[in-house]
């Protein structure tokens, strides 16, 4: 599904339709509205973290919300990368947990759409870990330095192997934590469709078995929702928990 929004002020490249003309129409995917509208619920839903971390005063989901940031502060970016090297790293952490979070919740309403379940959304978003971590390693190690660390003391003649191995262990990273969050997340969107299909699949026999069988096929599904409301979360916890371990296993060579 796409949306059209008229946008005469930008350039022809990012207006043109298929056939290459350019039609003043800036045209979003419903996965791109919905990641629109979880970046939204990021800006406001912190507006008030920053006021109340300094003053102590703040509304319930303010400190809701804070209390995620401490969290993730001090038991999952401090915890793997200290202090000294995570404090520069947590606001992207934080945006990382929060913007996956946002877009696997969005998904769970009846008329949204889950961007994390397209392999394209978390293959960027694995993509700047990957960035992270070869460029934040470069920078602290120093560039010969991160990629000579990146092997192991070995006797010299398996010194090219072990290069190969590793250098394919580190583009391995991204592609498992784009796999990851895209498998899980459509994972239980086919769960819920299966169950769904249940009832169309017993009312080909007979429409009275169709029925029959709705009420536990209903159930079923709105029991996999529930659970996919925990998912939502765990996910994104994942994701992050997994950033922070690559990169910071990039920045110290003797991880």
């Amino acid at each position: 599904h796409a949306v059209g929004i008229r946008a005469p002020w930008l350039p022809a490249l990012f207006t043109m339709d298929s056939a290459g003309h350019d039609t003043d129409m800036l045209v979003l995917t419903n996965l791109q509205v919905f990641q629109i509208a979880a970046v939204l619920f990021v800006l406001v839903g912190f507006s008030g973290v920053p006021g109340y971390l300094r003053t102590g005063q703040g509304d319930a989901v303010t400190r809701m919300f804070a209390g995620f940031v401490l969290y993730i502060r001090d038991e999952m970016v401090f915890a793997v990368m200290g202090k000294h090297h995570g404090a520069p790293f947590l606001p992207y952490f934080l945006c990382v947990f929060f913007f996956v979070f946002f877009q696997n919740a969005l998904g769970l309403l009846p008329p949204g759409a889950t961007a994390t379940a397209s392999i394209a959304v978390t293959a960027a978003m694995a993509g700047t870990t990957f960035a992270a971590m070869i460029g934040c390693g470069m920078v602290g190690q120093g560039p010969s330095a991160f990629w000579k660390n990146r092997v192991p003391h070995v006797p010299l003649p398996l010194w090219p192997l072990m290069f190969v191995v590793e250098l394919v262990g580190l583009i391995v990273t991204p592609v498992a934590l784009t796999i990851r969050l895209f498998a899980n997340m459509t994972a239980g969107h086919l769960i819920v469709l299966s169950c769904m299909g249940l009832i169309m699949f017993f009312g080909q026999a007979k429409a009275a078995v169709g029925f029959g069988s709705a009420p536990l096929a209903v159930g079923f599904g709105v029991f996999i929702m529930i659970i996919e409301t925990f998912v939502a979360l765990l996910q994104a916890y994942i994701f992050t928990t997994l950033s922070i371990i690559f990169v910071g296993a990039a920045i110290h060579p003797a991880h």
